[in-house]
């Protein structure tokens, strides 16, 4: 992790602030059992604490539990800062929000800044549920300077937490493996601020995804981002398809549970391209079929196990080819609602220092202890 840059703000933690090839201060704060606990959630505070009256805040989240952050934006909308909120509001775990949702309510809370979130479905077959979710991670931040985080962490936490079955479903994020990127690009955070606001200020439909701005992609001057749903083809797979044999790609999923996912991965190997895949443990989100299938190719496959089952959250790929690299993350996962449904964002940089961070961070997980690794197996043609 670099040391921060002398002419870089500074926040009162311990995050690396990462200078990109333009010379602009580029922030990255990874979560895990190697940080102190509520690592990111305090991230999240310090930079609400630096907005100044007449500055804005701006976040979309799916899940929100942690009250001190609750109260922490409630008490800057009241010192003058023009803050808004989009939250999901039936979650995997429909009543996890319940608790910040009455507290940003009340009468001295946001008001019409809280902006809550349900998506119509649409009819699905006994058994399933086609419902569009508010999936994206999306915080940003007007002052000191304008900053926007994107990432895998919401704040779902609750320190201390005094409902144990909710921190069982969901893990603990406070403790388990994130990121929350902050990109200070000046054409991205303003852009990324704009859908913010769009969506707090029109809610999405289910006709969303043949709008323009969900089809919009935002161009920086060394990433570009994404939004979901789309009738365009899936990006990520889009980029992965262009990668060329000799490449080495490697994954970091929290969640894999779409044939199209696995069948992509094993088109790249297949195509002479290294893949390495380190997923979380829980058969839930990586499932028992996908780990065979995996191993029945010619695809690395490894799962993460912390010792004190913390969970690992991390959605992002690296890629090298040949002498460019490229960091793919944001809020995406490998099933069927994030590729076809959930509202998600991705941002693809040839930031090479980025990609250096997030490097270090794979070297981070696959060297933790009780990592179980499954030996690949080369598929017959």
């Amino acid at each position: 992790m670099s040391k921060p840059l002398a002419h870089a703000r500074r926040l009162p933690s311990s995050g690396a602030i990462i200078e990109v090839e333009t010379q602009v201060p580029l922030e990255i704060h990874f979560g895990g059992p190697d940080r102190p606990a509520g690592y990111l959630r305090d991230v999240l505070a310090a930079h609400i604490a630096a907005v100044p009256a007449g500055g804005a805040i701006d976040w979309v989240t799916y899940y929100f539990r942690d009250m001190g952050l609750g109260e922490a934006l409630v008490q800057a909308h009241k010192r003058g800062v023009k803050v808004t909120v989009t939250l999901e509001g039936k979650p995997r775990v429909p009543y996890a929000n319940d608790k910040v949702i009455t507290l940003l309510s009340r009468p001295d809370g946001l008001g019409k800044a809280l902006r809550i979130i349900r998506i119509p479905g649409i009819p699905a077959p006994p058994g399933k549920s086609w419902k569009p979710q508010l999936h994206e991670k999306l915080y940003c931040f007007s002052h000191p300077a304008p900053i926007a985080f994107v990432g895998s962490f919401n704040p779902s936490g609750n320190m201390p937490d005094e409902n144990p079955e909710i921190l069982r479903e969901l893990g603990d994020q406070d403790r388990g493996h994130n990121v929350l990127v902050g990109l200070v690009d000046s054409a991205l955070v303003a852009q990324l601020t704009t859908h913010a606001r769009c969506l707090h200020r029109v809610p999405p439909g289910l006709l969303y995804r043949f709008s323009s701005r969900a089809n919009e992609t935002i161009c920086g001057k060394d990433a570009t981002i994404y939004f979901w749903p789309r009738i365009y083809p899936h990006p990520v797979v889009q980029f992965l398809g262009s990668v060329r044999p000799g490449a080495r790609v490697r994954v970091v999923a929290s969640h894999i549970r779409t044939e199209r996912a696995v069948e992509v991965m094993i088109a790249l190997a297949r195509h002479g391209i290294t893949v390495q895949v380190l997923a979380e443990s829980t058969l839930r989100r990586v499932t028992a079929k996908v780990e065979r299938r995996f191993s029945a190719a010619n695809v690395q496959f490894s799962r993460f196990q912390d010792p004190q089952d913390l969970p690992m959250h991390l959605k992002f790929v690296l890629v090298e080819d040949g002498d460019r690299v490229f960091t793919i993350f944001g809020s995406f996962n490998w099933t069927q609602p994030s590729f076809w449904l959930n509202h998600e964002i991705a941002v693809i940089s040839s930031n090479r220092r980025l990609f250096q961070a997030f490097a270090e961070r794979w070297e981070v997980l696959k060297n933790e202890t009780n990592l179980k690794t499954v030996d690949s197996l080369k598929c017959p043609d």
